[in-house]
């Protein structure tokens, strides 16, 4: 509970210092949400070092495997990850489910200080389909991914994360757009 409340604090500390407070989504889980008030009125057509991965298939199997880490979409498990900010790593295959729904998955690699994980899930303030985890074995800072996006920077506060989790947060890479990101597994701590 502790660390929750902490975490929370650090949240709200830190989007009113850079000011990523998110405006207030839609409930309904087919409505796209805005991300920052400086992110949505920017239209972004090409986001340096995005790597895009086609073919990617989407049949519900009960062990899938993956050739990227984190995966980027591909065969998954039948239930999506609940959308939100996690402490703890999540399975893999719940997690592509979540975006093949539209769900932006924010990983970090373990043991990040806790002001620069503060940041990151400061994205998901106030949104419907943005995940934020650790990612056991990432050396990267940060991997944003989309289905069949991915972008990987060293640094928290690289404008590109807001570029692009307002393009493809329910973009127009999403096969199943307009579909929940909650009612899934796992309890998210914000």
């Amino acid at each position: 509970m502790k660390s929750r409340l902490i975490l929370a604090a650090s949240i709200a500390s830190i989007s009113s210092i850079i000011g990523l407070a998110g405006c207030s989504s839609d409930s309904k889980s087919g409505s796209p949400s805005s991300v920052a008030p400086s992110a949505t009125s920017t239209t972004v057509a090409e986001i340096p070092g995005v790597q895009t991965f086609t073919g990617l298939t989407r049949t519900h199997v009960p062990n899938p495997t993956y050739t990227q880490s984190p995966p980027v979409g591909g065969d998954h498990l039948s239930v999506w990850q609940n959308c939100g900010v996690y402490n703890e790593p999540v399975a893999d295959g719940n997690a592509v489910h979540s975006l093949e729904h539209g769900a932006v998955w924010i990983a970090y690699r373990p043991g990040l200080a806790a002001d620069q994980v503060a940041v990151l899930a400061a994205f998901a303030l106030n949104q419907t389909h943005i995940l934020v985890t650790p990612y056991t074995g990432l050396t990267d800072t940060v991997v944003l991914t989309a289905w069949g996006k991915q972008l990987r920077l060293e640094s928290v506060t690289d404008p590109r994360i807001a570029e692009f989790v307002t393009k493809y947060q329910e973009g127009p890479q999403t096969p199943e757009l307009g579909v929940t990101c909650s009612g899934g597994v796992g309890n998210p701590i914000g």
